[in-house]
C-alpha cells in the first residue's frame, strides 16, 4: 500500500484516486500521525501532500508542519509534492526561500535525468505549478532532475534512498504525463503490485451502511444530480425499505425538476419518496442577503431543519445522507490534516447548523464527480443521469450576484432553458463539465429597436474538466456562442448583454460564488 501525509493541500484525496486508478491500495494520514500508526500499516512507499504554509519562514509565529522525524528512517521509498518537495529538502539539510517569481498554473518542465521516476517521458512537458516558495539549495545526495523557467529545482532525488521531491503536482490531469509519473513511482520505484479494483468498493460500502445504520432509517436528500442519485442507490442497495428519499423544491433549480425526480425515483422508492414545496421558506431566508457565503450557509441551515422536522415526524429516522464529494470537502476547509484552507463553504458540509439532530451518512465522501458516475453505472443508472452536468446544491442562488429573488432566478432559469437547448443542438453537451449562465447584477447601456435599454449583463461559463478539482475554460466555437448570445437577449428581455468567461481553476473557482 501506499500511505499519503496530507499537509492541508487541496488535492490530497485526489492523490489517492490517482493512486487507485493504478489498481493499488492507499490510505491517508495527518501529515502529524504518529510514527506507530505509519509503520504498522508497513507502506510500499510514502507520498508528502502539498499544502497551504511555507517552508521558507515561519508565519505568524506559527511552526511550520512537519512529519515524525522517523518517517525517513523507514527505508521506504518518499515521493514529496509541493510542499512535501520543499519539506523533503528543508528537513534532509537543504535550503527553501521565497521564490522571486511564484508560479501558479501551466508551467514547462525541462528534464536532465530520469532516475527512474520520469522512464519512457519526454524531455520537455506541460506541468501544473502552484507555489510560492522554492528550494534554493539540495540536500547532501540529492540530484536535479528537472527545472523550469522560475524554479531551478522542480524536480529532485536521491536515487541511492528513493527519496523524490516535485515542485509541480503530477496528480492534476493538467500536468502533461502526470499519471505516468505516479506510476513510474508506484511500480517501478516501490515495487507494489496492481491488485486494488474499485469495483469492490460497492461491496465495502454497503457492509459499512449496514454496520453503521443498524436498525435505524435513514433520509436521503434527493437533490436531482448525479451524487445524491447514486448515494441514493447505493444506500437503498444496503438497507431497502429503511430508506425514505426526500426532494425538495427550493424554487432555486431548473425547470421542470420536481417532474424529473418523481419519474425517476418514483418507482424505485414507491410509498418511501417525499416532494416537499419550501420555495416560500427558502426565498423568505434568502431575503436581503447578498454575500455568497452566508447564502451557502442560509440554505444549507434551512435544508437541515426541513429535514430534521420530516424525522421527528417519522419514527427512527435518526440518519441524514447526502451525497458529498470531495471537493465540496476540500472547498469548505476540511481535510485530514485540518491544515486545509476554505475556498468557500458547500451549504452540505460548512453550511449544516452545529446543532443538527440527525447523524450524517455521506458514503461517497472521499470520491470524486467520475468516480461517482463510474459507481452510478454499476448500480444501473442510465445517461440520463449519470451525464448530466454539475448543478450546485444551492441552486440558482450563487449562480447570481446579490440578492436573490424570484424574478433573479427566473431570469436565469429561462436562460440556462437557452442554453442548454443549443449546446445539445450542436453536440457539444458530453464534451464539456458543465455551461452555466451567471447573472452579474450589472446593467449596461444598448440599443434595441432603435430605442436605448439599460440591462442585465449575463456571463456564460463553460469548462472542461475530469474531476473538478482542476478546470479550463472551455473552448467553444464562436458561432455557437453566437447563436446563444443571440438567443437569449431575444429570448430573455432583461438581459441586453452576454460576456464569456475565459478563466481557468485555479485561479478560479467553476462557480462564481
Amino acid at each position: 500500500m501506499i500511505a499519503i501525509l496530507d499537509f492541508g493541500s487541496q488535492y490530497t484525496q485526489l492523490l489517492a484516486r490517482r493512486v487507485r486508478e493504478l489498481k493499488c491500495y492507499c490510505e491517508i494520514f495527518p501529515y502529524s500521525a504518529p510514527l506507530d500508526q505509519i509503520r504498522k500499516k508497513s507502506p510500499s512507499g510514502i507520498i508528502f501532500s502539498g499544502g497551504p504554509d511555507s517552508v521558507a519562514a515561519e508565519v505568524n509565529g506559527k511552526e511550520m508542519p512537519l512529519p515524525h522525524p522517523g518517517i525517513f528512517m523507514l527505508g521506504v521509498p518518499i515521493l514529496g509534492i509541493c510542499y512535501g518537495h520543499q519539506v523533503l529538502a528543508k528537513v534532509l539539510g537543504g535550503k527553501v526561500r521565497r521564490a522571486g517569481a511564484r508560479e501558479f498554473g501551466l508551467s514547462k518542465l525541462s528534464l536532465i535525468r530520469s532516475a527512474g521516476l520520469f522512464d519512457g517521458i519526454k524531455p520537455r512537458l506541460d506541468v501544473w505549478m502552484s507555489h510560492g516558495d522554492e528550494v534554493a539549495a539540495l540536500p547532501f545526495g540529492f540530484v536535479a532532475l528537472g527545472s523550469s523557467e522560475n524554479a531551478p529545482f522542480a524536480a529532485i532525488a536521491n536515487p541511492a534512498k528513493k527519496l523524490y521531491g516535485l515542485q509541480f503536482h503530477p496528480e492534476v490531469t493538467h500536468t502533461e504525463s502526470g499519471s505516468m509519473i505516479l506510476k513510474n513511482f508506484v511500480f517501478d520505484v516501490c515495487g507494489i503490485t496492481a491488485d486494488w479494483h474499485m469495483k469492490d468498493w460497492i461491496g465495502v460500502a454497503c457492509k459499512e451502511i449496514q454496520k453503521e445504520v443498524g436498525p435505524y432509517r435513514v433520509l436521503v436528500a434527493l437533490s436531482g444530480g448525479v451524487d445524491s442519485a447514486v448515494v441514493a442507490r447505493l444506500i437503498h442497495k444496503a438497507i431497502g425499505k429503511q430508506v425514505l428519499a426526500v426532494f425538495v423544491d427550493t424554487g432555486l433549480l431548473k425547470r421542470g425538476e420536481t417532474e424529473r425526480i418523481r419519474r425517476l425515483f418514483g418507482k424505485l422508492f414507491e410509498d418511501s419518496l417525499m416532494v416537499i414545496d419550501a420555495k416560500g421558506r427558502f426565498f423568505t431566508a434568502l431575503k436581503g442577503i447578498a454575500d455568497p457565503e452566508e447564502k451557502r450557509r442560509v440554505i444549507g441551515f434551512l435544508f437541515a431543519r426541513i429535514f430534521e422536522e420530516i424525522s421527528a415526524s417519522q419514527k427512527g429516522l435518526l440518519f441524514l445522507a447526502q451525497g458529498t464529494l470531495y471537493p465540496d470537502v476540500i472547498e469548505s476547509g476540511k481535510s485530514v490534516s485540518g491544515k486545509a484552507h476554505i475556498i468557500k463553504t458547500h451549504h452540505n458540509v460548512g453550511g449544516l447548523p452545529k446543532d443538527l439532530k440527525m447523524r450524517l451518512l455521506e458514503p461517497v465522501r472521499n470520491l470524486f464527480k467520475d468516480e461517482v458516475r463510474e459507481l452510478g453505472l454499476d448500480l444501473g443508472f442510465g445517461d440520463e443521469v449519470l451525464r448530466r452536468h454539475p448543478f450546485p446544491g444551492p441552486g440558482f442562488a450563487v449562480r447570481l450576484i446579490g440578492e436573490v429573488t424570484p424574478d433573479r432566478v427566473d431570469v436565469l432559469r429561462r436562460a440556462d432553458v437557452v442554453i442548454e437547448e443549443e449546446i445539445r443542438r450542436a453536440g457539444f453537451y458530453d464534451r464539456i463539465w458543465q455551461i452555466f449562465p451567471v447573472l452579474l447584477g450589472i446593467q449596461t447601456v444598448g440599443v434595441m429597436g432603435d430605442m436605448r435599454s439599460y440591462k442585465e449583463v449575463l456571463a456564460l461559463r463553460a469548462v472542461e474538466s475530469l474531476d473538478g478539482m482542476t478546470a479550463d475554460w472551455s473552448k467553444i466555437p464562436h458561432e455557437l456562442l453566437a447563436t446563444i448570445s443571440r438567443r437569449i437577449v431575444n429570448e430573455v428581455p432583461e438581459v441586453s448583454r452576454v460576456v464569456y468567461d475565459i478563466t481557468s481553476k485555479p485561479p478560479a473557482t467553476i462557480e462564481w460564488e
